[in-house]
């Protein structure tokens, strides 16, 4: 009798944006580091980012966070990102959905307060403060990557949508960042299909046209997301509500706001002399969900101001379940996916 190949999750959301994070089922990866380690994903075993984002299992929408051991004594544990682009080094709203799972599995006992711990994401070192009241995870607090503007106000031709100025950030990618406003848009859901639509010419344009090159860590590939940005509103003395829509190449509107995007907008908005460290920005999603970016301090690293920021949300728990691994179903492709499943060679 065959043994059953099967996968454990614990899927999640923060903001709207599903993250299935994989609590079991996966041996240990080669590797000396997390970011080794996808890596080896990616180029070796790039089918469980597959089956965990595309019919009958899941959908692009959605995204995957594998917990792995981490490899640095100072954190808990490691993860890898996986979405229907690839694999971004580091996502805010997964790292919150991570962290959420860490602390409902037990891996971190909750604590009632405040309490801080270290992840290891691919890009490195995360630290996360966490708030847990009455047993419940409320908030989540992760460092955002250092973010920065490659690319100020510049101006493409774009088929069937005209002519586009957009900026570019890093923020764990390359983001365009375009005005919703110059487009037509309002940022309402009944925009979605059209924003994705919109969205997919422009980032076809500008991958066609142009690269870029992270100063540090040179090149990490096609640019992927986009972020429409709604008008600013100054709410209070150092706090701003934008509505915004980030997009994921191809053919994805997020969720939420995602962690990354706010970092991009903040970045943003220093280059433009808008905040001060301290400063808070909320992002405001189609579907009325959102994160909280705060701009914590800025340095200089060649011609690029870097923004040091943190994202804080709220991730919640939808499921925990098994995995079946059907091999023999023809809508499983099982290439790149079986050599990794500890199921599939029991002791």
């Amino acid at each position: 009798m065959k043994s059953e190949l099967t996968i454990q999750l614990m899927d999640t959301h923060a903001g709207g944006d599903v993250s299935r994070i994989v609590t079991g089922g996966i041996d240990a990866l080669p590797g000396d580091t997390v970011r080794a380690q996808m890596e080896y994903l990616r180029d070796d075993a790039d089918g469980l980012r597959k089956l965990l984002l595309e019919e009958p299992y899941g959908i692009p929408e959605m995204s995957v966070d594998l917990l792995v051991p981490a490899t640095d004594p100072e954190a808990v544990a490691g993860y890898i990102i996986m979405e229907v682009m690839g694999y971004p080094i580091y996502s805010g709203s997964n790292t919150i959905c991570t962290a959420t799972a860490v602390l409902e599995s037990g891996i971190v006992a909750k604590k009632e307060g405040r309490q801080s711990f270290v992840l290891e994401s691919p890009a490195g070192l995360v630290r996360i403060d966490a708030t847990v009241e009455n047993g419940v995870v409320e908030t989540i607090t992760c460092e955002g990557l250092p973010s920065y503007i490659d690319t100020y106000q510049a101006t493409i031709d774009v088929p069937a949508v005209g002519r586009v100025t957009y900026s570019v950030a890093y923020s764990g990618g390359f983001y365009a960042l375009v005005d919703a406003t110059d487009l037509g848009f309002d940022l309402t859901l009944d925009e979605e299909r059209k924003l994705a639509e919109t969205a997919y010419a422009i980032v076809e344009a500008i991958q066609a046209e142009r690269g870029f090159s992270h100063y540090a860590l040179g090149d990490v590939g096609p640019l992927p997301f986009l972020h429409f940005m709604g008008p600013v509103e100054h709410v209070a003395d150092g706090y701003y509500r934008s509505r915004s829509a980030t997009y994921v190449h191809p053919g994805v509107i997020c969720r939420s706001t995602t962690g990354t995007g706010t970092s991009a907008r903040l970045a943003l908005m220093n280059l433009q002399g808008r905040i001060k460290p301290g400063d808070r920005l909320e992002t405001v999603s189609l579907r009325e969900t959102g994160f909280i970016g705060e701009f914590t301090a800025v340095r200089q690293e060649g011609d690029h101001q870097v923004v040091e920021n943190s994202i804080t949300g709220k991730g919640y728990v939808i499921a925990r379940s098994d995995i079946v691994v059907n091999c023999e179903d023809p809508m499983v492709e099982c290439d790149g996916l079986r050599h990794i499943l500890t199921s599939s060679h029991p002791s």
